[in-house]
């Protein structure tokens, strides 16, 4: 696997992780780690710039299709940070429910 993956540029998505991706809390440390050194090769190869050349670039593009499920950690690695990007970030308020509304009701005069 030395020679799968290889590249002399390090990854970086200052759009979506501009603290970098370990600082973000989305990744372990490992996962930062090897994004950074093979995330501009895996990048190249999910949009088609890079062809594949190994057996193990081959069955990473076949998962960036989706025609198998990620089996290793650089493939799972690469689908994790793909749903993070096409997912907006979810967000919790503070209140849990819907918004109250006031109620008023109306009195009516009756004959007693």
């Amino acid at each position: 696997m030395a020679e799968s993956f290889s590249t002399t540029n390090r990854f970086f998505d200052n759009k979506f992780y501009p603290r970098g991706f370990s600082r973000h809390g989305d990744f372990t440390i490992k996962e930062a780690q090897l994004l950074e050194r093979y995330g501009y090769a895996f990048n190249e190869l999910d949009l088609g710039k890079r062809e594949p050349v190994t057996e193990d670039e081959k069955q990473f593009v076949a998962v960036c299709r989706g025609e198998r499920l990620p089996v290793t950690d650089m493939e799972r690695i690469w689908s994790k940070y793909i749903d993070r990007i096409r997912r907006p970030k979810r967000f919790h308020t503070l209140s849990g429910g819907k918004p109250q509304m006031d109620v008023v009701e109306e009195y009516t005069e009756s004959d007693d």
